[in-house]
């Protein structure tokens, strides 16, 4: 038997949470992007996007699961591989972001 949690925060209060620790411990290019219930682990799940403010999102770095009772992260990708992933990104998307402003 499958046992179905209901969550105590929304959707928005969840990638608010995922953004303020993103914010406090990436920097403002990594966004948290429109989480997902996951009511088996009992947790919203919050992917990661780094995002430039003339091009938006480029890509997903990673994922902040936020817990479905509080505005608790319980885990995430560890920073050093959103970092990675960001950097990667980045090369890919060199030229777009780096172009002149119009």
């Amino acid at each position: 038997m499958i046992t179905v949690a209901i969550p105590k925060i929304t959707a928005i209060q969840a990638q608010a949470e995922a953004n303020y620790f993103l914010l406090t411990h990436l920097g403002d290019r990594f966004v948290a992007d429109d989480p997902s219930l996951d009511s088996v682990t009992g947790v919203w799940r919050v992917p990661v996007l780094l995002s430039y403010s003339l091009i938006g999102p480029v890509g997903k770095t990673g994922e902040v699961m936020v817990s479905l009772d509080s505005e608790q992260i319980v885990s995430h990708t560890p920073l050093d591989e959103m970092k990675s992933a960001a950097l990667a990104l980045y090369e890919q998307h060199r030229d777009e972001i780096e172009a002149p402003l119009p």
